[in-house]
């Protein structure tokens, strides 16, 4: 049988429609106090068609935040606003995991009372963030006791328990884009001399315990986990990223998890993993997402050659709600607008048309 965007795939205990999935994307529109709007209801269910629905990143405690309005998994009322959407989701026929998040160094004092953001290490990196104090720039972290990581791993599994009750179909853990996962897993960002810190088994420590640890809440079948092997943004990087995640990506192999998302770069330099599923497909048996500016027929030739099983579209499933729809008719794509990819009301985000097909009898 021939496979293609649109066959059925199982990924762990998820039995998927099709194998086109919503790739996790930052809107920054939740509501006071972390909780998703209204708004996000209807954002989400409006794209109920893909085969997984993979929610914004959403942080794990108050310590995890690091940007304007973007929703937690912490409070009562925050479980309260996400069953609002799983609900709908579900009802509309989809299915929907939640990533967790802690962003770990990304962040500003001014989002923790006057603290310092946390990180594996004192290593700070350039760039700004907007603040409700407008946009400041990025502060040196600090680092983490030995003594605090057990409460990162709590973080973590509670954030899983939380989105359990919430009524979503499983979890992602975020071990990518330089958040706080990622800044343990590279040495660029890590120099501790613990046993989080120095050889990769030590760097990759934290990864693999907050995996075990939401493995023990959901089960590794309902479980993802993220990385980005040749990311660069918030000042990533590692002195050898195919050993590094090399690594990283045999041993979460053993859990049996639902699936590996594993990102693309987004920009191409000598030294990077690139294309990065050609290099870890053999590494890892078990059902791949890959993502990162796939077009319909990229996509489709990634599914077919075997390299992942799944692709997960972010920008375009953002202006087109209806995505696979648009894809199986080959129907023109709406416009992105920009403008409207964080903050603001509806606009930009749950106003862009759906496709209407004209059914002949």
């Amino acid at each position: 049988m021939s496979i293609d965007l649109f066959s059925p795939v199982r990924a762990g205990a998820l039995d998927l429609s099709n194998r086109i999935a919503m790739a996790p994307m930052t809107r920054s529109r939740a509501d006071e106090g972390n909780v998703p709007s209204d708004l996000a209801v209807t954002y989400y269910t409006q794209r109920a068609s893909a085969g997984l629905i993979i929610t914004e990143a959403t942080q794990v405690s108050p310590q995890g935040v690091g940007y304007l309005n973007t929703p937690g998994i912490h409070s009562e009322a925050q479980i309260a606003g996400w069953q609002k959407v799983t609900k709908a989701v579900h009802t509309a026929g989809g299915q929907i995991v939640l990533q967790l998040w802690h962003v770990g160094r990304v962040s500003h004092p001014s989002f923790h009372g006057g603290a310092l953001p946390v990180a594996p290490s004192a290593i700070g990196f350039e760039g700004e963030v907007y603040t409700s104090e407008g946009l400041q720039r990025y502060v040196t972290p600090r680092a983490l006791e030995l003594s605090e990581i057990a409460g990162i791993v709590e973080q973590f599994q509670q954030g899983a328990r939380n989105a359990k009750e919430a009524g979503f179909d499983g979890v992602e853990v975020h071990g990518a884009n330089g958040y706080l996962l990622d800044q343990f897993l590279q040495d660029i960002s890590n120099q501790r001399t613990d046993e989080y810190g120095g050889s990769v088994e030590n760097r990759a420590r934290l990864l693999l315990e907050v995996t075990q640890a939401v493995v023990e809440v959901w089960g590794a079948e309902r479980v993802g986990v993220r990385l980005s092997p040749s990311g660069t943004i918030s000042g990533m990087g590692d002195s050898n990223p195919a050993q590094t995640f090399g690594y990283a990506v045999q041993e979460l192999a053993k859990f049996g998890l639902a699936y590996l998302h594993l990102m693309e770069p987004f920009v191409h330099e000598p030294g990077m993993i690139d294309p990065v599923i050609n290099h870890f497909r053999p590494l890892y048996s078990g059902v791949i997402i890959t993502n990162n500016a796939y077009t319909f027929d990229s996509a489709t030739q990634v599914v077919q050659s075997g390299q992942a099983d799944i692709v997960s579209f972010g920008q375009l499933f953002l202006a087109n709600p209806d995505l696979p729809e648009r894809f199986r008719v080959q129907a023109e794509l709406n416009q992105l607008d920009r403008s409207t990819f964080y903050g603001g009301g509806a606009k930009g985000y749950t106003d862009y048309p759906a496709l209407e097909v004209a059914v002949r009898s």
